[in-house]
């Protein structure tokens, strides 16, 4: 019987992936209670690194609750992966810059 409603080709989103929401959640409860963690030894705001951090928040909280987007760009830049290469691009530059 044919209803004329099509049914999606893909499956539905795959659920929670909770690594990648717990490090979300993690940045966001963080970044609220200590500032300072995005800015650099002399208290000014490093925009790199506040960037870094939040492309890996915002890649956490997508992939995290599951949501893939069809736009293969986007797909992989708020994907699981993207989350921690953007937090390990974000710890390379704090560590950086307690070396100097």
């Amino acid at each position: 019987m044919n209803t004329g409603i099509e049914q999606p080709a893909s499956p539905p989103a795959s659920g929670l992936h909770w690594p990648a929401l717990l490090v979300a959640v993690a940045i966001m409860f963080a970044g609220t209670a200590f500032p300072f963690i995005m800015a650099d030894a002399q208290g000014q705001a490093d925009h790199a690194m506040a960037m870094a951090l939040f492309w890996s928040m915002a890649a956490g909280f997508v992939r995290g609750v599951g949501f893939e987007p069809e736009f293969r760009l986007w797909r992989w830049l708020l994907s699981g992966w993207a989350c921690a290469i953007a937090l390990a691009l974000y710890t390379m530059m704090k560590w950086a810059e307690w070396s100097v």
